[in-house]
């Protein structure tokens, strides 16, 4: 029988980052100004090792290689997804993402970035930023040009447990004190449009505003896609997104259930509590991949998982 995958996270300082992987999550990070933990990561920029068993101290991408037969995988291609949780102690900078084609074509053949985000925790004044204003895409370029970002950036109350699907060409940012899930494809490309005027290291950052009123989408229509929970023994499995891209369901257990999904492979990340997955033990902050060929997992003990999958092909 094939073991299960558990990971080893990569960890990111950022300009606006805090210190609450490490107070919430008892992660080891590397200063008080750690914005990203890559949770499950087979990205050049972040390229997690494998934690423990047989294939300990390899990186994803290694194993993802040389051991395709734990994936499904079939001839060549990259780990399709990334898993992060981000801690914004300040707020990011207002961005979008490119879609595959526009990646493709002007980020040497990078993927495009689709992401979803499930929240964690927020102050209880938070907000965020999706989606715009501007009634076409000849607005987008005049408000951007003209800096009338007051007008142009929709911001909107957020909560602990809402979940959004941003689809590339949706204009976001995450602001002060909130923590998210981030579940995305595996591409690392963000196109910043406005930074809020801020100095790093003396210095503004870049912007790309070029690629950035290429690739937004105009008009802005809200994702209206709606969770359904089901019922599975001694869980509630709420399927928060099923997209081109990928599958994300919150389990909350009390008790035990079985994951058993119609994929290649699974990969869980642990949010809340502690109990088993098999026989291992498992806790708060441990993330994991399900193999191809495992079979079911069961899964025993009272936590909050959030586990993403790609989606078979018809």
């Amino acid at each position: 029988m094939r073991e299960l995958i558990f990971i080893e996270p990569v960890f990111k300082e950022t300009i606006w980052g805090g210190k609450r992987l490490h107070d919430d999550y008892g992660y080891d990070i590397p200063s008080d100004h750690t914005g990203e933990c890559w949770a499950i990561s087979a990205h050049p920029n972040g390229d997690c090792r494998i934690a423990s068993g047989e294939y300990k101290g390899m990186t994803l991408s290694e194993l993802y290689k040389e051991h395709g037969e734990l994936f499904g995988k079939k001839g060549a291609g990259e780990f399709p997804l990334l898993v992060k949780i981000i801690d914004a102690k300040a707020d990011l900078s207002i961005q979008v993402h490119p879609d595959d084609v526009y990646a493709a074509k002007h980020e040497n053949g990078s993927l495009g970035k689709t992401e979803c985000w499930y929240i964690l925790d927020c102050d209880e004044d938070a907000q965020i930023v999706i989606g715009h204003n501007a009634k076409d895409h000849e607005e987008v370029k005049e408000m951007i040009e003209n800096k009338r970002w007051d007008e142009f950036i929709r911001v909107v109350p957020v909560h602990k447990g809402d979940f959004f699907q941003i689809v590339p060409g949706t204009v976001h940012a995450i602001k002060t004190g909130t923590v998210i899930l981030e579940t995305q494809q595996s591409s690392d490309v963000t196109y910043r449009v406005y930074d809020y005027d801020r100095l790093q290291n003396g210095k503004p950052r870049d912007l790309h505003i070029k690629q950035s009123i290429d690739v937004i989408r105009a008009p802005f229509v809200p994702d209206t896609a709606l969770k359904k929970t089901e019922k599975i023994l001694d869980a509630n499995v709420t399927t928060l997104v099923e997209c081109e891209y990928y599958r994300v369901k919150k389990i909350d257990l009390e008790g035990e259930t079985v994951i058993d999904e119609n994929a290649s492979f699974v990969n869980v990340s642990v949010l809340e509590g502690e109990g088993k997955a098999g026989d291992v033990r498992i806790k708060k902050g441990m993330h994991f991949i399900v193999p191809c060929g495992y079979g079911p997992l069961k899964l025993s003990g009272n936590m909050m998982l959030i586990i993403s999958a790609v989606p078979q092909r018809k």
